[in-house]
């Protein structure tokens, strides 16, 4: 029983994709050759792999287990025809998935000048906050706080230490007074983050004596997007948390304030990191050069 590798590598786009068409224009293929070939592999294997709708496509259950089995030896596989095929500068579609908290990352000059430095290189970032493993997902890298990534990852120093700050504008502190505490939270309003509709709002780390507590606040506002917890507590609405790079440039021109900075200590700050394996694609190598020397800076 043979399957076509480029099958394999449709069945793969399909299921990070869920979907015929996104798998295809991921691909740089049409449609119609991604269902083809879906349609081939399962004929091949003599099991179905997907379940197919109008809109979506979802993996069977024996879907789920190939994609268990294959997703990470065909990325070490992959990696290694292209470091065979290609030589000069590094190219092709590199994707990183990239926390929506990592400022460093995502402010623009560190992508701007890989961009600069690689031009054969096209980088695909998507930012999320979910914590799945992105080998399954299709990623070449990932972008995290320290903390939550995996043992086995190589992981390549972003920034130094990081710190939370908790903030508010002038003009709430004004007219609602200045918590000394973080208790005193509790009567504030406050803008909190979650990362889905389905979790509960994320509960306010503190330290305190060298022992560390978390507060559910029960923030009036709630979000996931950092963006908009900023532009309310711009707009004299309410007390927010986030990272210091991200609150730093607003903190200089007095826009925003931070408060209970005694009970916020500094913790592991972001890495890009990225699967072990003997031959990484030339063009993530180029990635992690490039943020050592941006680390640097």
């Amino acid at each position: 029983m043979d399957a076509d590798f480029n099958l394999l590598r449709f069945f793969l786009a399909v299921a990070k994709e869920q979907n015929f068409r996104a798998a295809a224009d991921h691909l740089g293929v049409t449609r119609s050759a991604v269902s083809q070939g879906i349609r081939r592999l399962e004929d091949s294997l003599g099991i179905a792999l997907v379940q197919r709708s109008t809109r979506h496509v979802r993996l069977t259950e024996a879907g789920e287990a190939l994609h268990r089995q294959i997703a990470e030896p065909l990325s070490t596989v992959g990696a290694a025809l292209e470091e065979a095929a290609v030589e000069g500068p590094s190219r092709g579609v590199l994707r990183v998935a990239v926390t929506s908290i990592a400022e460093r990352f995502l402010s623009g000059p560190l992508i701007s000048s890989f961009a600069a430095a690689h031009p054969g290189v096209t980088l695909d970032v998507t930012v999320t906050d979910d914590e799945s493993d992105i080998v399954a997902a299709g990623f070449d890298a990932g972008v995290r706080l320290g903390e939550v990534i995996e043992q086995d990852m190589v992981a390549v120093p972003l920034t130094g230490p990081q710190r939370q700050m908790v903030v508010a504008s002038p003009a709430y502190l004004a007219a609602h007074g200045v918590p000394t505490h973080p208790r005193e939270l509790l009567a504030h309003c406050c803008i909190g983050w979650r990362r889905s509709p389905k979790e509960a709002p994320y509960r306010w780390e503190f330290r305190e004596d060298g022992r560390d507590f978390a507060l559910t606040v029960e923030p009036r506002i709630t979000t996931n997007d950092m963006l908009l917890m900023i532009r309310t507590a711009l707009a004299d609405t309410g007390i927010t948390i986030g990272m210091e790079e991200t609150f730093r440039p607003y903190i200089d021109r007095g826009a925003l304030v931070s408060v209970l900075d005694d009970f916020l200590p500094s913790f592991a700050g972001f890495f890009l990191y990225f699967p072990s394996r003997r031959n990484q694609p030339r063009k993530l190598r180029a990635l992690v050069d490039h943020v050592k020397s941006f680390a640097q800076r």
